[in-house]
Parts: structure tokens; C-alpha cells; sequence
């Protein structure tokens, strides 16, 4: 029986396949991991690696301090290099610093049999292993440096530094897992990399956990008003929140703009935001990222879940918001037009288009019928192709391919 072939198997069967597959074993290299998490793609490890810590021996090696390891999976941490944060340039660092943990991990000895690296942080980590241990080397890619021009704001001319590893790391892969069929096409585009190597397996969500509940402390505690429409995402130019709070202007004044809005890409951003939302009455910032139990409460009781981003390869979470029964408007871009389906389960509309923007969160504040159908059809929908064990499925089946070949 065939790793892909483990979700439709009878449970008896399944027990002995576990049993069996134990012996194999990945080792995912990743920036995120819990708690250090921030972004799509660390909860995308996090989930990933406990669907297939269930078939097989998970190891993780992520960037921070040492924490405690989880059932199935063996965990190490690694720091920085201390004298990088020295560079005479600070912007440098943002980038020597990924590379300086790069080298730390290789330190350690892989025997697992596939490296399966996460976003460009890890990437040269992958490319070394290959060449020092010999495994085969799978990345994904939840982003792509060329097409965020704008991080050279952030780095200066260390982002011809990411940039390069990212390249490295993706044109030494022997497969590349696109997030969305979107960013398979930019994969080829920007990479030198057989079409045949780059497969499209999508973010998943764990539906038991994110769900609608009817507690709403959360909202009370933040000081949101009953009628809100919620944006969940870094403070950044990708998330399009600026574009959100253009449209403010043209959405109704008894309804508030909640942003949830943590981890800001500089300090500049951060400024910027903090002066605009002071400007709006019905705007509240929520600078922290918010616990996991309390954004689910503000998911399931939100109005409208609003997602403008200007560049998102997959976009996780306009999923979870789905996952609670809450309509989506978003920008028809990248992975997102995989996920909400433009008319059923939220509204598509031009990114950057802030009057188009608004006149679609309008539509589904004044028409609930239509934004509880909206809601319901989400949970449908993500339960029908997003689950996590479908999504690990799917991954194991091309580890079987590098294993076997």
C-alpha cells in the first residue's frame, strides 16, 4: 500500500500501515514554529507536521529557542549567529541572520529520509543538506521574493541576498510543492525548474478546531462593537490594508473596522497604520497578534471577513474564516480565487480597488440573508477540499516519489 493511499484505507489497516511507516521519516525546516508563529506558513507547518507525524517520524528544525517536543515529532531549535545583528547596516541582518542559522542546522546529522524546507528562510538550510547528507530535497514555496518588490524597502540590498536563496534552494529541489496553481505558474516564471518537478498541493485547515462557536467574550474584551467586518494579517503593504482603510470613507459609520493586525514588516508601516486608524472612529487596531481561541470568536461573529491583499499566494486565512461560517471579500489574486468562490462564498474584486472594495463589504452588510448563505457555503467548501489529512495525503504521496525513485 502506497503512502497516498493511506486516508482511504479501513482503520484496522490503517493501524498496521502506521506501524510499518513509522520507520520512514522527514526532517521540515521551517522559520515559524509554535509558538513562534506569525504567518500562513507557519501555521502550515504546524498543522502539516502533526497530520504526518501520525504515518511517519516527523522531525522539525526551526529558528529560536528550545522548546518542548509533541507526540511523533523530535524537535530542535536554532539561534542566530549573535555578532550578525552587528552589522553596520540593520536592514543586512534580516537576511544574514536566516543564513547564519542555515549553517547551525547543518550541524546536526540528517538520517531522514526526505528535507522538506518552508519559505525562503530555510531554503539554503535544504540546499546544503542535499549536498552534505544526500537527501532529497522538497521545498514549498508560500511566497516569492520576485514579486515583493517592495521588501527591498525592508532589506536594502540584502534582498538580493534572500533572493538568491530562495533561487538556490528552489533550482536544487527535486520537487517544489506551489501553494496554489496561481503560484505554480509564477514558480516557472521566475525559476529555472522542469514543470514536472512543481506540484500544487494547497493549505489545509483543521476543521475541528476552527468552526463557529457562539461564545463572545473575545469581542467584549477587545472592545469590538456588535456589527464589525474583521481583517486578520501583518501590517504590511502585501496585506492591502491600506487599501482598506481607504474604503473606510464608503462604508457605513455604525459599522466598525476591527484589524487585527500584529508583526509589522518596518517601523515605518506600523507609524503609518497607527496614525491613519486613528483617524476613524469605527476603526479599532488590535496591534498584537490575537490568541488562536479568541480570533476564532471574532471569525465566527464578524459580519464580513475582508481580505485585500495585493500579492497572496494562497491566502490561509480567508480558510479559517470560512471554516466559521463568515462570508469573505477579498481580492481576486493569487491563491485566493481558489479558495473563495467569487458569487457563492464571498465576493472577488479588484486588488487595489478600494471603491470596489467597499461597495462589496456594503452588499453583505445590508443583505444577511445572503451573508449567512455566503457563510454556510464556506463551511461547505472548505470542508469538501481543505482538510489537513487530505493535504498530508497529498504530501506523502510525493515523498513516495523521491523515496522509491
Amino acid at each position: 500500500m502506497k503512502f497516498g493511499q493511506v486516508y482511504i484505507v479501513e482503520r484496522d489497516e490503517l493501524m498496521v500501515l502506521r506501524s510499518k511507516q513509522k520507520k520512514s521519516g522527514v526532517t521540515l525546516m521551517t522559520n515559524e514554529y509554535p509558538p513562534d508563529i506569525y504567518g500562513g506558513a507557519g501555521v502550515h507547518v504546524d498543522y502539516l507536521s502533526r497530520s504526518l507525524a501520525k504515518i511517519m517520524n516527523v522531525e522539525i528544525r526551526c529558528f529560536g529557542k528550545d522548546r518542548p517536543g509533541q507526540e511523533g515529532i523530535k524537535i530542535r531549535a536554532y539561534e542566530p549567529w549573535d555578532m550578525v545583528g552587528e552589522a553596520d547596516d540593520r536592514r543586512f541582518a534580516k537576511a544574514l541572520s536566516p543564513l547564519s542559522v542555515s549553517l547551525a542546522m547543518m550541524k546536526d546529522g540528517i538520517t531522514s529520509d526526505i528535507v522538506h524546507c518552508h519559505t525562503w528562510y530555510t531554503f539554503m538550510a535544504g540546499f546544503l543538506a542535499k549536498q552534505l547528507y544526500g537527501q532529497p530535497l522538497v521545498t514549498t514555496i508560500h511566497s516569492l521574493e520576485p514579486l515583493r518588490p517592495w521588501k527591498e524597502e525592508q532589506l536594502g540590498n540584502a534582498y538580493r541576498l534572500s533572493s538568491w536563496m530562495e533561487r538556490t534552494g528552489v533550482e536544487a529541489s527535486d520537487r517544489v510543492i506551489a501553494v496554489s496553481k496561481e503560484m505554480k505558474k509564477d514558480i516557472l516564471k521566475c525559476y529555472d525548474i522542469a514543470e514536472e518537478k512543481v506540484r500544487v498541493i494547497h493549505n489545509g485547515i483543521d476543521l475541528d478546531e476552527y468552526r463557529r462557536v457562539e461564545t463572545d467574550i473575545a469581542r467584549h474584551e477587545y472592545g469590538i462593537w456588535e456589527d464589525y467586518i474583521l481583517f486578520v494579517g501583518r501590517m504590511s503593504k502585501q496585506k492591502g490594508i491600506f487599501h482598506l482603510m481607504d474604503a473606510v470613507k464608503n462604508l457605513p459609520e455604525d459599522v466598525q473596522v476591527v484589524l487585527c493586525a500584529g508583526a509589522p514588516d518596518t517601523e515605518e508601516v506600523e507609524r503609518e497604520l497607527v496614525e491613519e486608524a486613528a483617524k476613524w472612529p469605527n476603526v479599532r487596531l488590535i496591534r498584537e497578534m490575537v490568541p488562536k481561541n479568541k480570533i476564532i470568536e471574532l471569525y465566527s461573529h464578524a459580519r464580513v471577513f475582508c481580505c485585500p491583499s495585493i500579492y497572496e499566494p494562497f491566502g490561509i486565512i480567508n480558510l479559517e474564516a470560512m471554516a466559521c461560517e463568515t462570508p469573505v471579500v477579498a481580492s481576486a489574486v493569487g491563491g485566493i480565487t481558489e479558495v473563495v468562490v467569487d458569487q457563492e462564498t464571498g465576493f472577488l474584486v479588484k486588488p487595489g480597488d478600494s471603491r470596489e472594495l467597499a461597495d462589496a463589504l456594503c452588499r453583505l452588510l445590508h443583505d444577511r440573508d445572503l451573508a449567512d448563505d455566503m457563510g454556510k457555503a464556506g463551511r461547505q467548501r472548505v470542508e469538501q477540499f481543505f482538510s489537513w489529512d487530505s493535504i498530508a495525503g497529498q504530501t506523502l504521496k510525493l515523498y513516495e516519489e523521491l523515496m522509491v525513485g
